[in-house]
């Protein structure tokens, strides 16, 4: 399904929301991440799809491949971290902590009795665990019932305390809250609430980094056009979106590109906030194979970012997903092969829904000369589903990938 969103305009971007997200604070959580040791300092690839952009009838795709964002393999390397590293700067203004030295453990005595505490359906939950790690601080991650074992381990691993409940991924937000005061606990969440947001705002703040990366490697400098007609976002509570779009309405202003944004239909929270002109909450189960979209409630501060920069938003199927993540791992024509996670192939597979009906291709612009942006937002991060979903393994893909950058 899709839907125009009315209220999406273009206009320059507002003073009031660049002083809550602004390019200039993004800039300074990418240069605080490249201290981080589990974060490599060169940016993520972003691969040319000439082969997929002819079959699709469109004149160019390119997809920013977060998969290799280092050993996290997820987009969400890039939020928690900064959160946890504000967090603690606002709590002891005094001691003045720089960055640098909180990634390097060094403050890590003074920190040893301080505890994070998030929900996460994994890659959130597993970018905090090993922050928090790295910086010397306690850990405690909520996972709901449908989270993978393997997606569990990862976590771990990083040595966080895991709290299993029986609920979805809502009821392990209000678990993680009601622990959070119990134990004077702090959480550290990728969504807002009434009275929460600087956490939030800091993780969204995180995710410029990517915008920041494509700009430079499409060569585009403050006044230039667009390098793309079209951006296509996965949705879950809002929090990419917003960090993305709001750095590139700050950067084109009334001529950014058409944004839309992707969500599962049974997690359609950003759809129905469209439809009512709010945050709203989704609508079915909320159950998906895109774990990392499987969201019920729309963070309100995300949707302020959103509600004037997102065109449309479209919910798809799981099953178009899993095509999604196929088509990226065999690859079009000479294309190289993509490891793509279930959330990470929802742009595409919103791309392709579009596509092949004409009407909504017609009513979102999208055409021959359509240039469009995806974000693979994940790689196998539970590889057992990866394998069972794709019917190779993330190595067999690596691999082809490999061979393919040989000839190249």
């Amino acid at each position: 399904m899709l839907v125009e969103n009315r209220s999406a305009n273009r206009v320059p971007y507002s003073s009031s929301l660049r002083a809550i997200m602004s390019i200039a604070k993004a800039q300074e959580s990418r240069q605080w991440l490249s201290h981080w040791p589990e974060l490599t300092r060169e940016a993520t690839p972003l691969i040319a799809l000439p082969g997929l952009a002819r079959t699709l009838g469109v004149a160019r795709i390119d997809i920013k491949d977060e998969s290799k964002r280092a050993s996290l393999c997820s987009f969400k390397a890039l939020g928690a971290p900064i959160a946890l590293i504000r967090l603690i700067q606002r709590m002891w203004p005094e001691q003045k902590f720089e960055a640098r030295e909180l990634f390097l453990g060094k403050h890590a005595a003074h920190l040893r009795d301080f505890t994070v505490i998030s929900a996460t359906d994994g890659n959130h939950g597993r970018a905090l665990a090993a922050a928090a790690h790295a910086i010397g601080c306690r850990c405690v991650i909520v996972l709901h019932k449908n989270v993978s074992m393997e997606r569990e381990s990862a976590i771990a691993a990083h040595g966080a305390r895991i709290v299993r409940i029986a609920g979805n991924y809502d009821a392990s937000v209000e678990e993680a809250a009601r622990l959070a005061s119990d134990n004077r606990w702090y959480v550290v969440s990728d969504t807002s609430y009434d009275g929460y947001e600087d956490i939030p705002r800091d993780v969204m703040q995180g995710y410029g980094t990517i915008a920041a990366e494509i700009l430079e490697q499409r060569n585009v400098r403050q006044g230039d056009a667009s390098a793309y007609t079209h951006v296509f976002l996965q949705g879950g509570v809002g929090g990419l979106a917003a960090g993305i779009a709001s750095y590139l309405c700050e950067q084109h202003g009334k001529d950014r590109p058409t944004m839309v944004i992707v969500e599962p239909e049974q997690a359609d929270c950003l759809y129905q906030s469209a439809i009512a002109g709010r945050a709203a909450n989704a609508t079915g189960s909320v159950d998906s194979v895109m774990a990392g979209l499987a969201c019920g409630e729309t963070s309100p501060l995300a949707w302020r970012f959103l509600q004037p920069s997102i065109d449309f938003f479209m919910t798809i199927q799981d099953d178009e997903a899993v095509d999604a993540m196929r088509l990226l791992a065999r690859a079009e024509a000479s294309d190289i092969p993509v490891v793509s996670g279930e959330s990470g192939a929802a742009g595409l597979a919103g791309l392709a829904h579009l596509l092949r009906d004409p009407d909504l291709r017609r009513k979102t612009g999208l055409g021959a000369d359509s240039t469009i942006l995806l974000i693979n937002t994940e790689g196998a991060t539970a590889p057992a589903v990866y394998r069972e979903l794709v019917g190779k393994s993330a190595e067999d893909v690596m691999a082809a990938q490999e061979k393919w950058l040989e000839r190249a």
